[in-house]
């Protein structure tokens, strides 16, 4: 009885061991953690989050393994902005990358402590994301592609295309404070060419072939459209309106040509897209957003799109497709 007894203890021991030797090890704490970073926008497009991807995996930040990447997208629905920045409020991400207004004002009521990188081609003062009091106690840093200098140069390449164009119509959204701001310059620039701007108003319920009846009622010789939320998420009926009307069409945004618009003259996204990796690398080092003050974009591109050109019809000048940093075929 006794033997058995001891053999008892014996297995005990040994399985006692082999229990002890497999248990899991102690959680790692919470400064040896993966970061995550959330990112809200409206939807994928090639020359955002895979830059942004690329440009932290050149400061060792790789996306599933040194960081995570949680991507959020409304997909032309305004309404999920705010609850995609709750979700990765809770989650705790250690950043948030926000593009476009409607994803940082969503971002900003989600949380007043997660830092946040935003990508905007909105003025920030104009649509009140900056010149908080508690300017201190701010949780957003990030980068702008508005340039209000860049509109008399976008008159510009209209003239150079149309020349002699004396009245152009400008479409914009009125209740953007960026737009107002970029009108003015626009009218200003105009102004000093000798051109008149009719400008017309484009809102959430407004149907943009309507509009552009509008527009072409006014015997205007092209149109230059001033990029805010609205238009971008409408730029496809909109460079399909003024390709149809015949109207040479001018933006501030390369998206807009990519859908069908004739030119565009203004911020390199794949270079915002990079110096967001840099903000959100410096993020994740320590630094606080209230330390890195917002920038605006300093390197631009003229695309010019030849199969609307094509579809109007209208000679592009040799000059201008000379200079142009990409051309559609």
């Amino acid at each position: 009885m006794s033997r058995r007894i001891a053999r008892r203890s014996t297995v005990a021991a040994l399985l006692a061991g082999v229990l002890i030797a497999g248990a899991p090890a102690a959680a790692a704490p919470p400064d040896a953690r993966v970061p995550a970073i959330g990112y809200l926008a409206n939807e994928p497009t090639p020359d955002s989050l895979p830059v942004l991807r690329a440009g932290l995996r050149e400061r060792a930040w790789i996306d599933g393994q040194s960081v995570e990447i949680w991507p959020r997208y409304a997909q032309g629905k305004p309404e999920l902005y705010a609850p995609h920045a709750d979700e990765l409020a809770r989650l705790n991400v250690a950043v948030i990358v926000a593009v476009g207004v409607p994803a940082i004002e969503a971002a900003r009521r989600a949380t007043k402590t997660i830092p946040i990188v935003m990508v905007s081609p909105d003025d920030p003062a104009a649509a009140g994301l900056t010149g908080d009091p508690a300017a201190a106690r701010s949780n957003l840093t990030g980068l702008t592609t508005f340039v209000p200098e860049l509109s008399a140069r976008r008159l510009e390449l209209l003239r150079q295309v149309v020349p002699g164009a004396a009245r152009v119509a400008a479409l914009w959204n009125p209740a953007s404070g960026s737009a107002a701001v970029d009108l003015k310059a626009t009218q200003a620039a105009a102004q000093a060419q000798h051109v008149e701007i009719v400008a017309f108003e484009v809102r959430g319920d407004s149907d943009v072939r309507e509009v552009f009846v509008k527009i072409r009622e006014q015997r205007v010789q092209g149109v230059i459209v001033l990029a805010d939320a609205l238009t971008l998420a409408r730029r496809e009926p909109i460079a399909t309106a003024a390709s149809r009307n015949r109207l040479p069409s001018v933006f501030a945004l390369r998206d807009f040509v990519d859908a069908g618009g004739l030119i565009s003259y203004g911020a390199v996204w794949t270079d915002v897209f990079r110096q967001a990796a840099g903000l959100v690398d410096r993020i994740l080092r320590g630094a606080r957003p209230a330390d890195l003050p917002v920038a605006r974009a300093s390197r631009f591109e003229l695309v010019v799109n030849l199969r609307t050109a094509r579809a109007i019809p209208l000679p592009i000048p040799l000059p201008l497709l000379r200079r142009a940093d990409r051309v559609i075929q």
